[in-house]
């Protein structure tokens, strides 16, 4: 199992790839880069600091990232122990457009598991970790808050939160959504369609050390380098409204969902 030093190792990781590319879109805009240059240079940017300094601490672990030019599991990472799962830029599109609710995601399985995992939003300076996880922040007593996508919310969080009388938050990327329940910033994320391991693993890793609850809609667990790189649905939630989310949420249906 991870030990203490794969917990710094990802929240050291995280906060670096964020500070890089903070520091790289400064630059970028500064010359009058356009949105597309700036996305496409900092997620290969990021994909390359995080790699290289995986094979530098961790050279006996393998490397799942969005940015690989493959994810066929004829690879080996399907038979490894330890596989880190990577997440160099998630919310490429808010990165581009000078927002600061994007997100890097870093996070370590083990059998199928996330054991270690960091996720940072760098424009905001914060980096929330399994090293020493934030704790899940007090209920504010209200209406239920639903995070979604500020561009694509999917028909099943809108059914859901109509069903609880609850309110939607959009905002950014998937990372930025998950720890929005750590943060208070909302109450429950689910989702469905679209999204790859990479975009919720290190979320769910922090999320699970803050006191949430992250499954699939149907309340099974989430599984992590398995073949298929596609991750059907999530529910990160706050326990004490976990049965009122799932009976709005009905048989989970995910159809009609887009990426959020």
């Amino acid at each position: 199992m991870a030990d203490p030093s794969d917990h710094l190792l990802a929240e050291e990781l995280a906060r670096g790839a964020g500070a890089l590319l903070v520091r790289l879109r400064d630059r970028l805009e500064a010359l009058g880069a356009d949105d597309r240059v700036v996305r496409d240079v900092g997620d290969l940017a990021a994909h390359q600091y995080l790699v290289d300094r995986l094979r530098a601490e961790r050279p006996a672990d393998t490397v799942l990232s969005e940015e690989d030019e493959s994810h066929d599991p004829a690879s080996g990472r399907l038979e490894a122990a330890r596989v880190w799962i990577i997440d160099p830029l998630d919310g490429t599109r808010e990165y581009g457009e000078g927002r600061d609710d994007w997100a890097v995601h870093v996070a370590l399985v083990e059998d199928h598991e996330p054991t270690a995992g960091a996720v940072a939003l760098p424009a905001r300076g914060v980096v929330l970790s399994t090293a020493e996880p934030t704790p899940l922040a007090e209920p504010t007593g209200g209406a239920i808050r639903v995070a979604v996508s500020r561009t694509r919310p999917p028909a099943v969080a809108d059914s859901a939160a109509r069903r609880l009388g609850a309110t939607l938050v959009p905002m950014g990327s998937a990372g930025v959504k998950a720890v929005s329940v750590v943060l208070g910033t909302s109450d429950v994320y689910l989702h469905a369609g679209g999204q790859k391991q990479w975009d919720n693993c290190a979320p769910v890793a922090v999320a699970r050390a803050a006191g949430a609850v992250c499954t699939r809609l149907d309340g099974s667990p989430l599984r992590y380098n398995l073949g298929p790189v596609e991750i059907d649905d999530l529910l990160v939630c706050r326990p004490e409204i976990l049965d009122d989310v799932r009976t709005a949420v009905g048989d989970g249906s995910t159809s009609g969902d887009a990426q959020g």
